[in-house]
């Protein structure tokens, strides 16, 4: 302090520093505490956000959701898995794949592995894995190794595109995750299964029949499953390792022998039989089996006929819907379907029947015509009417699902027989097959053969959306993205420094 003479007194400036030093060590202590305890707690709320969080998907059709069935099929693996994407990154497809592969892993419970490779940047990396592996890898997919068993899904397999003559072709549905768990099924369980597709019986035309295989042979590579074909005359019995036989839209109908050979296949220890009914055929002798197992084809036509301004409108392309509360159609109740062609209804015997109580046979609706049709006896009137007494009216059953032995037990119905009729043979056409029709066939095929984790994972369609703005809206656009927001940002900035030039 200056004394009565204005002059500082040198002994109270030095005590005054003195008393100033431990006062800014303190401050600095107090700072490097407080970022020391900001590090900490950035730091670990970072590391729980690491290990709990939630994830949302926000797109329309849930496109980067996995279904129940693959959820749960994901929660029990029991070796790891290595999955490989191997794509260009200029694919269309790309993202979806990406994304999709992102998600089993995330569930997989640290069994799967996932790695990304582009071949045409990461080419020693690809070398390595082709000379690993032994395969060409010459086109985008996606491979997938547990032990030696391995699987790779071109990436044709990962899309439906649109059908015509153009060279570019649109996807109008991904089917990645219907692909994938496929795969990771085959892998796992090591063994391919087989399918008899029985020739020789008049099956409508050659190029229904060439249809037919080429849709089974797709989803067959998609299960894991071989499609053989059989003629009922070159053999004695119906293999005991045939893991289901494939009866589509036969016109001729079977012997007493081929009967007696199927009677014995379904009476064994366990079958699978996928029936697509022609109704225009005369098979006698299938439709009195058909009968003894629950499932009478009662050989009429479900229309639905109209009197209009124009004239009598008939229509014999069945609109249908799948039943709820059986398990291999469930993911497909809110789906609607069309059958092409004539189609006839069953009449399907319950388990009170005293024919089947004793067989333990259990029979269910698994496809209904919608409530404007009927089933008509006198179709080829121009206007036919319902009859009650000599027409089936609503409800009105063209799909039924029957199954022999099974147990109160569910571990136990591995062992069991299991059918799915159809009174329909165009559901694998490849002219009017629908997506919906594809992805029922799949899933009989896979409650057929007991493999119910597959079942319940259907295709995504792929939508375009597009927005029309007049000249104006993207005037006023380009003014606030281009214009206004930066200027704001600008004039933020100079306020602040502005306030800490003043201070």
């Amino acid at each position: 302090m200056p004394d009565e003479t204005g002059h500082h007194d040198p002994i109270l400036s030095t005590n005054a520093k003195v008393d100033a030093m431990p006062r800014r060590i303190g401050i600095g202590i107090n700072v490097l505490m407080q970022v020391i305890f900001c590090l900490a707690i950035f730091v670990g709320v970072n590391r729980l956000n690491y290990l709990y969080y939630s994830r949302f998907d926000l797109s329309p059709a849930q496109n980067f959701t996995l279904s129940e069935a693959t959820l749960n099929y994901l929660g029990k693996l029991t070796r790891d898995v290595e999955i490989y994407m191997v794509f260009a990154r200029d694919s269309k497809l790309y993202g979806e794949v990406q994304m999709l592969l992102e998600e089993y892993r995330l569930h997989g419970k640290q069994r799967i592995r996932l790695r990304s490779i582009d071949p045409l940047r990461d080419i020693e990396r690809a070398e390595n894995l082709k000379n690993r592996t032994g395969l060409s890898l010459t086109q985008n997919g996606v491979l997938i190794l547990a032990g030696a068993n391995k699987r790779f899904i071109t990436e044709d397999e990962l899309a439906v595109r649109e059908t015509g003559t153009s060279t570019n072709k649109q996807i109008i549905e991904f089917r990645g995750e219907d692909a994938v768990t496929s795969a990771l099924v085959s892998v796992m369980e090591g063994r391919v299964r087989n399918f008899y597709f029985i020739m020789g019986k008049g099956s409508r035309s050659d190029s229904a029949i060439n249809d037919s295989l080429a849709v089974l042979q797709e989803i067959g590579q998609q299960l894991n499953f071989n499609v053989l074909p059989l003629n009922l005359s070159d053999v004695t019995a119906l293999t005991t390792h045939a893991d289901g036989i494939l009866l589509l839209g036969c016109r001729y109908d079977l012997n007493e022998r081929e009967i007696q050979m199927l009677d014995d296949y379904w009476n064994g220890s366990r079958a699978g039989l996928l029936m697509l009914l022609d109704p225009g055929r005369s098979t006698k002798n299938l439709d009195q089996w058909l009968t003894s197992v629950g499932v009478k084809p009662r050989g009429d036509r479900v229309i639905m006929a109209l009197s209009t301004s124009t004239g009598p409108k008939k229509d014999f392309s069945v609109q249908a819907e799948f039943a709820r509360d059986v398990s291999f159609t469930q993911h497909l109740a809110n789906s609607a379907t069309t059958l092409a062609g004539q189609t006839e209804s069953l009449n399907l015997y319950g388990a009170d029947d005293p024919m089947l109580k004793d067989k333990s046979v259990r029979v269910r609706p698994v496809m209904k015509a919608a409530s404007p049709f009927w089933g008509e006896t006198q179709f080829y009137d121009d206007l036919p009417v319902p009859d009650e007494n000599e027409d089936t009216l609503p409800p009105i059953y063209v799909g039924a699902s029957v199954e022999r032995g099974m147990s109160a037990d569910a571990g136990k119905n591995a062992d069991s027989s299991r059918m799915v009729v159809v009174g329909n043979p165009t559901l694998l056409d490849k002219t009017t097959m629908l997506a919906v029709n594809r992805d029922f066939v799949a899933a009989s095929l896979n409650w057929i053969i007991n493999r119910e984790n597959q079942i319940g994972i259907t295709s995504k369609p792929r939508k375009s959306y597009r927005i029309q703005l007049t000249p104006r809206q993207s005037h006023v656009i380009f003014w606030l993205t281009s214009v206004s927001m930066p200027a704001l940002v600008l004039l933020t900035g100079l306020m602040v420094w502005a306030g800490r030039r003043a201070a």
